[in-house]
């Protein structure tokens, strides 16, 4: 499922806080991560995903976003990992055939408590939105923060991406981690431990030496690193 823009603006939504267990619509994507307070395009063109969205809108306004366990497993069935992060649609475009393009804003990461049968064809589960302390972090390092932006230029150079520094260099430390863990090519195993990494920090550091195996895996070698 592509990426794309939604400039129109949804109404307000469910505040997504609190102890207990909430109710959402699961969207699990794979390679797709949401973190509080990051933004995902997203074109919805699936049946089931359309309909999802419409009801998401007429309801809460918030969609868990969260990953398989078995990307090419497509059915209800399909193993889940037990975190995500909830997302608010704060812009939607409905084409003219049906389908969406929507921009979801983070929220919340959320463990998974359980699924429940609603009878829908997409898949819901109540979830845990207190699991995580997902208040805005302190800013990183200056070395931590460098060390961050220089594996990012090397591992742009090795992928031969054309990228704006400039830019990047703009965005303050919570946006340019988030932004790249989004949007790197790793796999969903590793896109999920930065997902759950408890602190900014440590994400930092998951992700350069993220960074450093893709880029030596360039080299020819075909290399998996073991998370845990």
């Amino acid at each position: 499922m592509g990426a794309g823009a939604a400039p129109a603006l949804v109404g307000a939504a469910v505040h997504v806080s609190g102890a207990l267990p909430i109710r959402v619509p699961l969207f699990p994507l794979p390679g797709a991560i949401l973190f509080p307070r990051s933004q995902l395009p997203l074109h919805i063109f699936e049946p089931r995903y359309r309909q999802m969205v419409r009801e998401a809108i007429d309801g809460g306004g918030h969609i868990g976003m969260i990953q398989p366990q078995s990307p090419d497993r497509d059915d209800h069935q399909a193993p889940l990992f037990s975190v995500g992060c909830a997302g608010e649609i704060v812009g939607i475009e409905e084409l003219e055939d049906g389908r969406f393009n929507i921009v979801l804003t983070g929220t919340n990461r959320f463990r998974l408590t359980q699924e429940v049968e609603l009878g829908t064809p997409y898949r819901n589960a109540d979830i845990d939105v207190a699991a995580f302390d997902d208040r805005e972090p302190d800013p990183l390092g200056l070395a931590q923060r460098s060390e961050v932006e220089r594996e990012a230029r090397r591992l742009g150079d090795a992928l031969g991406l054309v990228v704006d520094w400039a830019a990047v260099e703009r965005l303050d430390d919570e946006m340019l981690v988030n932004a790249i863990a989004q949007v790197a090519p790793f796999d969903v195993s590793a896109k999920q431990v930065l997902l759950e990494a408890e602190t900014l920090d440590s994400r930092a550091d998951l992700l350069v030496q993220l960074m450093q195996f893709l880029r030596l895996s360039q080299g020819g070698v075909e290399l998996q690193p073991t998370l845990q």
